[in-house]
């Protein structure tokens, strides 16, 4: 689905998105969240675009979404999610 919709998630600034989590571990049940880390362009970060691509990922996975930045991954997670995180690229 991200793949479908890359150039509406582009719009938001991102320069790439990883999957990590349950559903990349083939864990997930109905009540799974979906865990995605987002990095955006230099100087395209903001908390409105963070909190609209939020939204906006909602919406189209219907499913809850906790989204991260680097900076808000905790340092005890940190290393577990850099190995498991699978990355969409959005460079042109």
């Amino acid at each position: 689905m991200i793949l479908n919709n890359k150039n509406i998630i582009r719009d938001f600034g991102v320069s790439k998105i990883g999957l990590f989590g349950s559903f990349v571990r083939n864990e997930q049940n109905e009540e799974s969240d979906i865990d995605l880390i987002v990095q955006f362009e230099q100087g395209k970060k903001s908390y409105i675009k963070f909190i609209n691509l939020s939204d906006y990922l909602e919406k189209l996975f219907n499913k809850k979404v906790d989204l991260l930045t680097e900076k808000g991954i905790s340092p005890y997670m940190k290393s577990r999610i850099e190995k498991e995180a699978v990355y969409v690229s959005f460079s042109s």
